[in-house]
């Protein structure tokens, strides 16, 4: 039978596709195309499906990013193969790869070339350094790997597989390249899983720890250290701000222990008082009783009584009874006086304790280096100072600055004397504001300054003002005079804006002030 030619199979195509009444759509014209044609029919490439997926697959990452351009490369030519490969790195799986030629070996093959070596005669160095390389390569991975934990057994035998072959003499180097590329992709997806994890872990912390701050109704204390905890589990986390609120935390756990120790004492004291009240109550009940029994007997005696003989016994008795509950009643009142001041001695004592606790709770809202309010309680006084400038409609300035060059004073004299100089800014800066205005180390050698009843004008020359202090009182390391400035912004609050706001605009004009020369200060 003779083959039937192209245009005799797209006219009969056209005639059956009139003839079953079919939309001319590409779809139903390559489907009796292929059946008048006698071919398989393959079901048509889903492309905009697969970009639809395409789009809702995460580029958080180089290697994603990287993953994401192939998939849409092969969608855009058709290539199911390239479609399975970009999905299989995204799921951290290596597609099949063609054996790697070994180093140094001859395939006799223009398509499997050997990779240039190193001849045996030559360069015998430049084996050792990249085997060396490699070494490193493998303690660098090794290094990483306690950072991206172990759940993964997949990627955990992927490490390793890869960590084996770089040790490995004479390793082929296309084999390596495909492995460290495949294993770049899968260490992606780790590294974004473990940061997921860091900032979900860290949320759950906030809800209990915030959970725990509305179960308490009253204790300061408790909300001090809240906010502690709080302040410490919010990123950047370091090490340093972690040891500093265990510290604190210590010591108000101390304080805690030795307030609920005396809180007790004085529950005791009370339940004590009490019960001795109540014993001695009813023995004065039972003592006044029989007193009144005994004077109704006497009153009776001396009635039926006809001479003054008689009579004498039974006054002697009623003075007696008479001096008894006298007694009975002073040793009460005396007994329960002693107790009430016990009460109250121990009232006090608590009271104190509690004031204590108020003061090192506090703490919690201080920079421990240099005294300044920390985040928190720079939060705290901004919603405050904003509130009181909305209730009486006057001007409120804020100030951002930050100390010029501090990265080489703390390269060159050291980190101990970084913070020795912060210290000495805020000490310089607490003697030149006003009362009412509040300082706040806004982080690292950044600070913040409310100035509250201030106009932008006047908020700039106390800046300014601050910077010719400064200049007069050199900081000292050792015997060395350092001369510290700063690049300040100063923002006015606008009607109808947020404290936050106005400090994002204060932090731009001491960029502004950094680019154009330092220390010097700008408005925003």
């Amino acid at each position: 039978m003779t083959a039937k030619k192209p245009f005799e199979i797209a006219r009969e195509t056209l005639k059956q596709i009139t003839a079953r009444k079919m939309a001319p759509t590409p779809i139903n014209y390559q489907a009796i195309y292929n059946e008048v044609a006698g071919l398989v029919s393959e079901p048509p490439f889903p492309a905009d499906r697969l970009r639809d997926i395409a789009q809702a697959l995460p580029i958080k990452t180089p290697g994603q990013q990287r993953q994401r351009g192939l998939l849409d490369s092969a969608i855009g030519q058709l290539n199911w193969d390239g479609v399975k490969s970009a999905l299989m790195a995204y799921g951290g799986f290596s597609p099949p790869a063609a054996e790697p030629a070994k180093v140094g070996a001859v395939t006799g093959s223009p398509a499997h070339a050997p990779a240039p070596v190193a001849s045996a005669s030559g360069d015998a160095g430049a084996i050792a350094l990249s085997f060396e390389f490699f070494q490193q390569m493998a303690r660098l991975i090794e290094y990483a790997l306690p950072a991206l934990g172990t759940d993964d057994e997949r990627f955990n035998e992927q490490t390793q597989t890869l960590l084996k072959a770089l040790r490995q003499p004479g390793a082929d180097l296309l084999l390596l390249k495909a492995m460290l590329a495949s294993f770049s992709d899968r260490l992606s997806f780790a590294a974004e899983d473990q940061a997921e994890i860091k900032v979900t872990l860290l949320k759950l912390l906030h809800l209990i720890i915030e959970n725990i701050g509305e179960l308490s109704l009253d204790d300061r204390w408790l909300k001090g250290q809240i906010e502690a905890l709080l302040t410490a589990s919010t990123p950047p986390l370091t090490l340093r701000r972690l040891d500093d609120v265990e510290r604190r935390l210590k010591d108000v756990i101390f304080k805690q222990t030795e307030a609920k120790g005396r809180a007790l004492e004085a529950q005791e004291d009370m339940r004590q008082m009490l019960a001795t009240f109540i014993e001695r109550l009813s023995q004065m009940t039972e003592s006044t009783s029989a007193y009144h029994g005994k004077l109704e007997e006497n009153a009776r005696l001396i009635e039926q009584a006809k001479t003054l003989a008689e009579i004498a016994p039974v006054l002697k008795e009623v003075v007696g009874a008479t001096r008894t509950i006298a007694h009975d009643s002073l040793s009460a009142r005396d007994e329960l006086r002693g107790m009430r001041e016990k009460a109250l001695t121990t009232e006090a004592e608590l009271a104190k304790l509690h004031l204590e606790l108020d003061r090192v709770s506090a703490q919690a809202r201080h920079d421990p280096l240099t005294g300044a309010l920390n985040r928190k309680g720079l939060e705290e006084a901004v919603e405050r100072e904003v509130s009181s400038v909305r209730r009486k409609d006057t001007p409120l300035c804020m100030a951002l600055l930050d100390i010029d060059n501090f990265k080489a004073l703390n390269d060159r004299l050291g980190h101990t004397t970084g913070d020795e100089a912060l210290a000495h800014l805020a000490a310089v800066t607490r003697e030149v504001m006003r009362p009412q205005d509040t300082l706040a180390r806004y982080g690292g050698e950044e600070f913040v300054v409310l100035m509250p009843d201030t106009a932008l004008g006047n908020g700039i020359e106390a800046m300014t003002r601050l910077q010719r202090e400064l200049t007069k009182r050199f900081f000292l390391a050792g015997t060395e005079k350092v001369l510290i400035t700063f690049s300040a912004g100063v923002a006015q609050l606008v009607a109808d804006e947020s404290g936050q706001s106005a400090i994002k605009r204060a932090d731009q004009a001491m960029y502004l002030a950094k680019r154009s020369g330092k220390n010097r200060v700008l408005a925003a």
